[in-house]
């Protein structure tokens, strides 16, 4: 057996239905414990693992990577065959591979994309309850991809965050906030440098406002200025949410590409 430690990374994909969140918690079944006591399993000792971010209860990821340090000799492509086969069918391991010893899910990120959708029709969908978030209320779409657009850039935005997580600083860099609308789905894309917390949904829950007229797009910038929660949109339910895309200096996670060292699917 190899002795010496090493770093693992994962590429995963998960359903947060069932799940409270990402994070550890005491009292409630996350993510990251569930996928915890799989690797520790496989490799045989425990594992300690550091995910890319934080994702709130109810809240998906199509692209989500984690690393974590092991002395445990399984080749790094055996082990999304191993741990898929103890952990839920909500959750599954795409890749694995050694990375470098430096390498951090979280703080080697240097870009992350959510998406968030609605169902914006009169009348629920079953098969998309779980995934976007139903609204019955007709938007409309210039003034929504106008309000979007209207988060771009640098900002404070202490307004679109939720009291809960502490964080050094409440600027962030939006590079792209667009929304676009295939049959009854909205679809938004959000992609910054990182987000505060329930930044996402409370962003999408001010283009609805200003989707019907309750604020102006044009009056977004200087909302963000004056950082008052009050004054802005509601945040949204969770089950629109999903982390989409991943950036690190060497690779990305998208549904085009994977891990370095492996062949794109």
């Amino acid at each position: 057996m190899n002795s010496e430690e090493r770093t693992i990374i994962l590429h995963l994909c998960y359903d947060g239905s069932c799940y409270h969140g990402w994070q550890i918690q005491k009292n409630a079944v996350t993510v990251q414990e569930t996928l915890e006591h799989a690797l520790s399993a496989v490799c045989g000792r425990p594992v300690k693992t550091v995910g890319c971010g934080r994702t709130d209860a109810g809240v998906h990821a199509r692209h989500y990577c984690v690393s974590f340090r092991t002395t445990a000799g399984i080749p790094a492509d055996r082990i999304p065959f191993a741990v898929n086969t103890l952990l839920p069918r909500d959750i599954s391991v795409l890749e694995a591979c050694d990375g470098p010893e430096s390498f951090n899910a979280i703080l080697s990120c240097v870009r992350k994309e959510y998406i968030y959708r609605i169902l914006n029709a009169p009348l629920r969908d079953p098969f998309l309850d779980r995934y976007a978030c139903f609204y019955p209320q007709r938007l409309d779409m210039d003034r929504f991809c106008e309000a979007a657009a209207a988060f771009e850039g640098t900002h404070d935005f202490r307004a679109v965050r939720s009291v809960g997580t502490e964080t050094r600083t409440t600027v962030r860099t939006v590079h792209y906030c667009r929304a676009e609308k295939t049959g009854d789905v909205i679809t938004v894309a959000i992609c910054a440098d990182g987000f505060l917390y329930n930044m996402c949904r409370a962003m999408v829950g001010t283009m609805v406002y200003a989707s019907y007229g309750k604020l102006n797009p044009q009056d977004i910038p200087a909302l963000l200025e004056k950082g008052d929660r009050r004054l802005t949109g509601p945040t949204m339910p969770p089950q629109g949410l999903f982390m989409n895309h991943l950036w690190y200096p060497d690779f990305e996670l998208s549904d085009s590409s994977s891990l370095p060292g492996r062949k794109s699917r």
